[in-house]
């Protein structure tokens, strides 16, 4: 049993949580750009309303909200139903990054990445789930990281985040492939944002948020799964996931010059 991708964007109907900036306002405009109708989601309304110009009138909805507050995704997304009276995708992109390290660990920052990084998703697919299960059709798309592949350097509140969305979306695929839900675990490397800019390191394969955009979007069209990129990066991590620990380290330690 293979799932199903969303081969065509024109007229779907597509919840971008996380559309304000980076990875999820490039995807918001490509699909924007595609013909599709788009619900724009994040907690800074002001950038969602500058989107709205790239598209007709009826083309999309602005829907601020935060992640960690569940009465705001569910009356979002009650929005979108009345609306349009369906949903086609959740492309769930939004996400926080905060560097730390042992020596800086600060459990509060910690607690904040954790609701934001792994509970916000849980909190979107619980909202729209019930439906796709019904209609036995839709698409779950969340963008995780690569960071959640195995331990690295100044993510010891973001990899955990992240590796939880694995282990998450590997479930989710199990559960729902049966059911007629396609789900889509995204999983980039380093890319140009917000985010990322606070690093002080030389990120390898660093590539823009409209190259992000274009792996994403031709992945769920193509009904992939494990969303990976740049593979160059990728799959080199994916390599060391499968290497003894006393290896793994040294390769850290080596070549990761943080």
């Amino acid at each position: 049993m293979k799932q199903q991708g969303l081969k065509n964007f024109l007229e779907k109907r597509i919840w971008v949580i996380g559309a304000s900036s980076g990875i999820g306002e490039a995807c918001a405009t490509a699909l924007i750009a595609a013909g599709a109708k788009v619900a724009l989601s994040s907690r800074r309304a002001e950038r969602l309303n500058a989107l709205v110009q790239f598209g007709d009138k009826e083309q999309t909805i602005v829907l601020p909200l935060d992640v960690t507050n569940q009465e705001q995704l569910e009356s979002a997304y009650q929005s979108i139903l009345k609306g349009w009276g369906g949903l086609d995708l959740l492309l769930f992109v939004s996400g926080v990054y905060t560097p730390l390290r042992a020596d800086n660990f600060d459990f509060t920052v910690a607690q904040k990445t954790i609701d934001a990084n792994l509970l916000g998703p849980m909190r979107a697919v619980g909202v729209v789930l019930p439906n796709m299960l019904k209609a036995h059709a839709g698409h779950i798309a969340i963008v995780g990281s690569v960071a959640g592949y195995s331990g690295l350097p100044k993510a010891l509140a973001y990899g955990p985040s992240k590796a939880g969305i694995i282990n998450f979306c590997e479930t989710l695929y199990y559960d729902l492939l049966p059911q007629g839900v396609s789900v889509h675990m995204i999983s980039p490397g380093f890319v140009a944002t917000e985010a990322t800019a606070q690093n002080d390191f030389e990120m390898p394969a660093l590539i823009t948020a409209n190259e992000a955009a274009k792996e994403i979007l031709e992945g769920i069209q193509a009904g992939k799964f494990d969303i990976h990129f740049p593979k160059r990066f990728s799959g080199f991590l994916k390599f060391l996931r499968i290497l003894p620990y006393p290896i793994y380290f040294w390769i850290i330690r080596r070549f990761v010059k943080i």
